[in-house]
């Protein structure tokens, strides 16, 4: 076992007004994830998702980017206050971030 946290984020490829994200928007993030900690990953492939709000019904197109982390509260509140950043970067009522115990082996 290991005391290390997986931490996934899922950011648009299209803004709400159907344009797409400046590519160096997306590099930005990655860029600022593994200059904090060192080392991440960006998966290229589109994951399609939907959600609802106020009654409608949202489709996405997302990019996922991860970071593996030690499991410290310093790293949980990072995540919390880039949520905010990535709201304003990326125009978006909510950024999905999630965070999973790791065990690697």
């Amino acid at each position: 076992m290991s005391d290390l946290r997986r931490y996934e984020i899922l950011v648009p490829l299209l803004f709400n007004d159907g344009r797409p994200v400046p590519e160096p928007l997306l590099a930005q993030t990655f860029a600022e994830l593994r200059e904090r900690f060192g080392a991440a990953s960006w998966e290229t492939q589109t994951v399609r998702g939907a959600w609802q709000y106020q009654g409608e019904v949202y489709l996405d197109n997302l990019t996922r980017f991860f970071v593996d982390v030690p499991d410290l509260p310093e790293h949980r509140t990072f995540f919390r206050e880039f949520k905010q950043k990535l709201k304003a970067r990326f125009d978006q009522l909510e950024i999905w971030i999630t965070s999973h115990p790791l065990d690697v082996i």
